[in-house]
């Protein structure tokens, strides 16, 4: 595993020499923080005037930097203007220039310019230039590396952040990391087994449970056939690793609505029957991504309090090929008692989520059901590489999807929502539909 230790932390001085510091902002919040507020990282070896002198030729475009002292001090300049679309922090751009412009070292400093509004998409951002998994032999070292994030807020006097924003970031960043940890290492060590088990990695589901106080409901393997799931175990069956649905609840006392996050946990796809090809294939490492999200934001949420019941559902397999594999004609009979002609069976998401989603529905019930997958690459089509995809029956919740995406820098733009003029797609003379459209 990657060795850096990620902490956010109140702003205090240090020479770049013994700790080496980048400092990130727009241009117009580089110019606007005065001397006496950054003097404290760059002191004795970079001063006022060579300080100043750094800011005037920046032009970002839509980004710049510029070395401050030889590779122990850095500044660097985000966009001055985004788009409607785009969160105002630029998030994406403050990753980019995390990764390349940190200077090098085993005890680094990162300041943070930028407005209150704009802190949460930018710790996040920074969480995501510092990924835990790696097998590179270069890296494996039992030195631990150290990078300190601290911010100082433009634009009012009290430019610091409190002791509790600060265990918020540093609770959503650890996060952040977890999940991308998990969607980073392969099926051959990331199993369901291994999604489960806080015995071979330790931030699973099981680890996760046991940190925060939780026994977490587990249905696993042959009884999730015996008990309906025939969506979670139609897809999972033919792979070595049993297919499980895990659920973590948060109950705590006054809570006045229940909510359900539901994820697509499949550890690895091939596409089954349907086989994927050997340009698609690579990658699906990742489609346990909207799990793997659900189980950091799960655990970021009840550190921090959250003040509703809180449902984390995963729905867990390895879509796999062997003589048990689910063939194009089969029928699955769903949790939700809906029977499904299969005729494509690399359209396995939507069978795992609709045993989630009714589970969430019926079992728990629950007010607000949210599912996350990694599910189709015509969301690429349709919001392309950096906008998540949303489709709700909720105008309400569709609105402030997007903007919760545009305070934390992980944007979300609408689908058409219009189920009435598609369900013919599904037709099926056998069923009670197909899982997949009749072009695809």
């Amino acid at each position: 595993m990657a060795n850096v230790v990620l902490e956010f932390k109140a702003v205090s001085d240090f020479d770049p020499q013994s700790c080496p510091v980048l400092i990130i902002g727009q241009l117009g919040s580089l110019q606007q923080i005065n001397w006496t507020q950054v003097k404290g990282k760059l002191l004795p070896v970079v001063t006022k005037e060579a300080r100043n002198a750094s800011i005037i030729p920046l032009n970002p475009n839509p980004t710049d930097s510029c070395p401050l002292y030889l590779n122990y001090a850095s500044v660097a300049a985000l966009p001055s203007r985004v788009s409607r679309h785009n969160s105002p922090s630029s998030a994406h751009f403050i990753t980019r220039l995390v990764r390349t412009c940190l200077p090098a070292g085993n005890n680094r400093c990162i300041l943070m310019l930028c407005e209150q509004s704009d802190v949460f998409a930018s710790a996040c951002a920074i969480a995501r230039a510092f990924p835990l998994f790696t097998r590179r032999s270069t890296s494996c070292t039992t030195e631990k590396k150290r990078v300190t994030v601290e911010f100082l807020i433009v634009g009012q006097d009290g430019n610091h952040l409190d002791p509790f924003m600060l265990e918020t970031l540093n609770s959503t960043a650890d996060g952040v990391r977890l999940a991308a940890r998990i969607v980073d290492t392969p099926c051959s060590e990331m199993n369901t087994d291994h999604f489960l088990e806080a015995r071979y990695l330790s931030l699973e589901v099981k680890a996760v449970a046991s940190e925060l106080g939780i026994s977490p409901t587990i249905i696993r393997g042959k009884e999730l056939k015996q008990r309906g799931f025939g969506g979670i175990y139609g897809v999972g069956k033919a792979a070595e690793h049993p297919p499980a649905l895990a659920v973590l609840s948060h109950t705590p006392t006054g809570a006045t609505q229940t909510i359900a996050w539901v994820g697509k946990g499949i550890v690895y796809d091939t596409g089954g029957l349907s086989i994927k090809s050997k340009s698609t294939m690579p990658g699906m490492k990742r489609d346990c991504g909207g799990a793997a999200a659900i189980l950091g934001a799960f655990k970021a949420a009840v550190k921090q309090g959250f003040k509703d019941n809180l449902h984390a559902v995963f729905c867990l397999a390895e879509n796999a090929v062997g003589p048990s594999a689910t063939r194009p004609d089969d029928i699955h009979t769903l949790y939700s008692g809906k029977t499904v002609e299969i005729n494509n069976t690399d359209a396995e998401g939507r069978l795992v989520l609709s045993d989630g989603v009714v589970y969430a529905s019926k079992d728990l019930s629950a007010d607000i059901i949210l599912d996350m997958a990694t599910l189709t690459g015509g969301q690429g089509i349709s919001t392309g590489k950096y906008h998540a995809a949303i489709m709700t029956n909720s105008e309400q919740w569709e609105t402030a999807c997007v903007r919760a995406g545009r305070s934390s820098g992980d944007l979300a733009h609408p689908l058409v929502y219009c189920p009435e003029l598609h369900f013919s797609e599904f037709t099926s003379a056998v069923a009670d539909m197909k899982n997949s459209v009749a072009v695809r």
